[in-house]
């Protein structure tokens, strides 16, 4: 085998392990039609997640969107002390849902199994899918409810059951664009052939 055409199927590999371009997002986050068109195997995951635990495709992509912006392998910002020396990160969330470890763990020991992981769309929407069922279970709120879901998502379920989050005003105007993507989604997804 040739040097160049070695170096090509070295390239080709690569790109497709990946996950599904977990780093970089689709390039057009405000059109869901377009982001099931450049990445199927989203959508694919966004329905397998809504027929076993019956969250809506247009909620899991305005949470996903909120949380990381489709990129999977998102983490949150460094903190730092007196501005220039890291002490880590604001939290361990990281990947498509922006799982925190400990809940992650919870999914992986009680449902997921340990190969999940949380840079992987599959794994990501089968969490979100499960977390949410267990809100809808425990706190009675609609799979439909992208707001409400999405406060008990980011404040958990405890947080959300004191009402944390009325507390904190930018998170209110958070979840009312979360609300507001999941409705643009899923009027979206109605009229695009791509998400038959």
């Amino acid at each position: 085998m040739s040097r160049s055409l070695r170096a090509l199927v070295i390239l080709l590999l690569v790109a497709s392990c990946g996950g599904g371009g977990s780093s970089t997002p689709p390039s057009n986050l405000d059109n869901a039609c377009e982001i099931v068109r450049e990445r199927p195997q989203y959508y694919r995951a966004f329905k397998a997640a809504e027929r076993k635990w019956g969250v809506p495709v247009h909620v899991q992509m305005a949470t996903i969107h909120q949380e990381s912006k489709f990129v999977g392998d998102a983490r949150t910002p460094f903190q730092y002390s007196l501005g220039v020396i890291p002490i880590g990160r604001q939290s361990s969330a990281f990947g498509y849902s922006q799982a925190l470890d400990g809940t992650w763990e919870e999914y992986q020991a009680g449902h997921g199994g340990y190969r999940t992981r949380r840079d992987h769309i599959n794994d990501a929407t089968d969490f979100m899918g499960w977390y949410m069922t267990q809100t809808r279970d425990s706190l009675g709120i609609s799979l439909w409810d992208a707001r409400n879901q999405y406060l008990a998502y980011h404040e958990g379920r405890t947080g959300y059951a004191r009402g944390s989050y009325n507390q904190k005003a930018w998170l209110l105007r958070v979840s009312d664009r979360v609300a507001s993507r999941a409705a643009l989604y899923q009027a979206q997804l109605a009229s695009c052939r791509h998400a038959r």
